[in-house]
């Protein structure tokens, strides 16, 4: 039995900024952030994921150090791995995809699985809705970041938003989180409160809205609540910043936790995450509750 179970592709990220003076390939993806962030909160974490046979070995022995369990992550020698290029330039974000991993299968999910909470965490359309029915049985809580669902590719590997339909998954959901973007391209609806209480109507029982540094919005129990974003001490790479809230947010929530504490621990992992390149900087358990406490007394 696991804490969270985090079910997507790792990522080589290539990472270009005004802040990062020479790019290099950098482990990401949301089995990365947000176990990682989850960890950091003493969560017992793993991952369903796939990757290429160009995946570093590097990577897995820093995971495993970290207390990542991989024993559901599958390697294809003769496949890539996920990859990306993120250009930030700003305060925008461009993203290209250099090379996709395979699919994650139903088969590829062990039946004698369990975990506390499961996070849906596809990057570039990986996962079906047969995987999320086969990973609805195997948790009590399901939680989903959409972005993997709402990317199509040109011809080139630039990403774009697409509309995405997909009741069948979304009424499995129980905690939803995205940015105000990708809620739009779910609900085809422009207006934040509308489309956060659509989502909620398909059964998420908490849906969250992050928005940058401009923090989050939640929606629960039928009532709206807007969460600030911790200040970070500097700002070098906002890559990672969502997954590491959600990670931190289930860790949390699964402990019965109220979600605006759960949000507030979220944006105190974020803020820690952005203050390094790539996933090199996490805060430790007491670190990360003193800067949500003192952020709750801000606030």
């Amino acid at each position: 039995m696991f804490d969270l179970i985090t079910t997507g592709h790792f990522t080589i990220d290539w990472i270009f900024s005004p802040k990062i003076a020479s790019p290099r390939p950098t482990l990401g993806g949301p089995p990365t952030y947000v176990s990682l962030a989850a960890r950091k909160l003493d969560a017992k974490v793993s991952v369903i994921s796939k990757v290429g046979g160009d995946f570093p070995g590097e990577y897995i022995a820093w995971l495993n150090s970290e207390g990542v369990d991989l024993s559901g992550l599958k390697r294809v020698e003769a496949a890539s791995s996920t990859s990306f290029i993120l250009k930030y330039k700003n305060g925008e974000r461009r993203l290209r995809l250099r090379s996709r991993a395979p699919p994650i299968f139903q088969e590829d999910i062990p039946n004698s699985l369990r975990a506390r909470a499961i996070h849906v965490g596809p990057v570039a359309n990986e996962l079906s809705s047969d995987v999320v029915d086969k990973l609805r049985t195997l948790t009590d809580i399901l939680s989903l970041d959409p972005q993997g669902f709402v990317r199509e590719f040109d011809e080139k590997g630039n990403v774009h938003l697409m509309r995405w339909e997909a009741p069948q998954i979304l009424e499995k959901i129980d905690i939803y989180k995205s940015s105000f973007d990708e809620i739009r391209m779910v609900t085809g609806l422009t207006d934040l409160r509308l489309a956060m209480e659509k989502i909620h109507d398909y059964g998420a029982k908490v849906v969250i809205v992050t928005r940058g540094m401009r923090g989050s919005t939640l929606f629960f129990e039928g009532r709206f609540c807007d969460v600030p974003a911790c200040r970070p001490r500097i700002v070098q790479d906002l890559t990672g910043a969502g997954d590491a809230f959600i990670g931190a947010f289930l860790a949390e929530y699964i402990r019965g936790k109220d979600p605006v504490w759960c949000a507030c621990v979220g944006s105190a992992a974020a803020s820690f995450v952005i203050e390094g390149v790539g996933p090199a900087v996490f805060g430790e358990k007491k670190e990360t509750y003193m800067r949500a406490a003192e952020f709750i007394k801000r606030n």
